[in-house]
């Protein structure tokens, strides 16, 4: 019963954040079949442990399956990474090298002239789905291994070639 127990509700806290997720990304529908299926497993899993509720290592199962869902649940949506990223890079390359060169792999790069503490910079800001995060991050730490890098996840794209990219399918060469 215990491991029946912990296991009903590792799937359903899994389910629990890959739902919540997917709301949080504007993935409605596919949130609400995931709900459905979410919803049966949480109430077999409570149920068992209503039904037993005098044994206490039942309740220590759900509260571990419970933790270990939120676990498993939070690398699945690593796994999916869904969404896209911000990337904001300060580099004191002043002779716009590396924005040339991200350009050519594919990312939408926006540079301009900046000022920092130590004189002139070059900022850029990068858009790129959040799957191409860490093939980003690598790319400007091999260009530049002291560049200054912020990420951040957009709430709203609008405009631009970049947009006009993804409907195509052409983004990354």
């Amino acid at each position: 019963m215990v491991l029946i127990i912990f296991a009903i509700n590792i799937v359903y806290v899994t389910f629990f954040t890959v739902r919540m997720i997917l709301t949080l990304k504007g993935y409605r529908y596919i949130a609400a079949g995931v709900s459905m299926i979410e919803v049966v497993v949480y109430v077999v899993g409570l149920g068992l442990v209503l039904d037993n509720l005098n044994e206490i290592q039942n309740l220590v199962a759900y509260a571990i399956g419970y933790g270990c869902g939120v676990i498993i649940g939070t690398k699945i949506e690593e796994k999916m990474a869904l969404g896209y990223i911000t990337v904001n890079v300060i580099t004191v390359d002043e002779d716009k090298l590396l924005p040339k060169l991200l350009r050519e792999q594919g990312y939408g790069v926006t540079d301009w002239s900046a000022n920092g503490l130590e004189g002139n910079r070059s900022a850029l800001q990068i858009l790129t789905p959040r799957k191409y995060e860490l093939k980003l991050y690598t790319a400007i730490k091999e260009l530049d291994p002291k560049a200054f890098i912020i990420s951040y996840e957009p709430k709203a794209i609008h405009g631009g070639f970049w947009v006009k990219s993804i409907k195509r399918g052409k983004l990354f060469k």
